[in-house]
């Protein structure tokens, strides 16, 4: 179980209910910031709060985006070469879903300068694949909260093998 922290202009186009975020997530990624891109087609850009690995989902049908999510990250996280195994746990802790607001103005600040580059990126390199845009993404470095600058693909190495120790 986990939840999608979307801004209002997501949950404006989201017909789902709008829950209490879960305190603590099931999931290795945490919970997960997101925010509309205005692009041709839309696309929704998800931030992990633990990692800032950046994920990109096409925004329509935005009554399904939640649902869909799931399996653009595990998508992500094959390219980014996570084992299988710990994507197909993730995707089974992926199967409950709250949609809540944004609850942290630091990641939302996060979120905010990776939605700023992914526009750049796509404004400059028109060529570029979603996907592409976000492996790009995560190769910039982030830090909140007073802690040491990391780039996103950094922190999830670093997850995984925690997790292949456990």
């Amino acid at each position: 179980m986990f939840s999608v922290l979307a801004t209002k202009k997501l949950l404006d186009r989201m017909p789902q209910l709008i829950e209490a975020p879960v305190s603590v997530p099931t999931t290795r990624l945490g919970n997960w910031f997101a925010k509309p891109l205005f692009w041709r087609p839309q696309y929704a850009l998800f931030v992990s709060e633990i990692t800032f690995l950046s994920v990109l989902s096409p925004l329509a049908p935005s009554s399904s985006l939640a649902n869909r999510f799931p399996d653009d990250a595990a998508a992500m996280l094959r390219v980014l070469g996570v084992a299988e195994w710990i994507i197909e746990e993730e995707l089974a802790e992926m199967d409950d879903i709250v949609v809540s607001r944004t609850n942290s103005r630091q990641v939302v600040g996060v979120l905010n300068e990776l939605a700023f580059i992914a526009n750049n990126l796509r404004r400059l390199h028109p060529e570029m694949s979603a996907l592409q845009i976000a492996l790009a993404l995560s190769e910039v470095p982030l830090g909140i909260h007073g802690k040491e600058y990391r780039f996103p693909s950094v922190a999830l190495a670093d997850l995984m093998v925690s997790a292949s120790k456990s």
